[in-house]
């Protein structure tokens, strides 16, 4: 009979109404799972901020009226498979986009012009009187890196350093020819000092006394 609900009661238990974590997470995948097509609206940009939530919210009652279920039991596993497998996707995710993020400091140590950089800050006197022997690079740094196919490449790096005496942070521009990293500027701002510590100026970039760009 036309117009007959698929379940009984035709309107869903209210122990089973509640916020739906697989709707929330897969959205349109879980609404064509659950014959719930107006998921389908998560694909529309914008929208989908608004369905995502809605989703949560009402998707139980909707996967309840639109599926036939054999029981509260099945309905209530199915849900739950859902929102583990939604939850899986997730952190997957998540984790792959920290992975991506957390592995661009490790790209840009490993490159000789940072190398290099690191090396020649560590060899000057200046930079060793003003924030000691044992200078270290921290774990972020900001910078690009970019390397063609015919061996030309440059790097622009900015590194916070810190020692005993102090810290700081060395400003450097490398260019790459014929497989080669030569460093073009490096700048050191110490941290309470007026004038930065210029190491390598070789296209003479002015440098005002304390406003350093690259």
């Amino acid at each position: 009979m036309a117009g007959q609900p698929l379940n009984q009661p035709a309107e869903i238990p209210a122990e089973l109404d509640r916020w739906n974590w697989g709707a929330f997470f897969l959205n349109w995948i879980w609404g064509i799972g659950n014959s719930t097509f107006i998921a389908l609206l998560a694909l529309i940009p914008v929208v989908n901020i608004i369905m995502i939530i809605v989703l949560g919210a009402r998707g139980s009652r909707w996967a309840w009226q639109n599926r036939a279920w054999r029981d509260p039991e099945q309905f209530r596993k199915t849900q739950r498979n859902w929102a583990i497998a939604g939850l899986a996707v997730w952190v997957v995710g998540i984790g792959g986009c920290a992975t991506m993020v957390g592995s661009i400091p490790y790209v840009l140590k490993g490159s000789d012009a940072y190398l290099m950089t690191m090396d020649r800050l560590r060899a000057d006197d200046r930079v060793k009187a003003a924030l000691g022997d044992d200078l270290t690079d921290s774990f972020w740094v900001g910078g690009h890196l970019n390397v063609d196919a015919n061996g030309a490449g440059n790097a622009q790096f900015g590194i916070p350093v810190h020692g005993a005496r102090g810290k700081g942070t060395a400003y450097s521009t490398a260019v790459r020819t014929a497989g080669t990293w030569s460093l073009r500027l490096l700048v050191v701002r110490v941290e309470g000092a007026d004038a930065p510590i210029v190491l390598i100026n070789e296209d003479h970039v002015p440098i005002p006394n304390a406003a350093i760009g690259i």
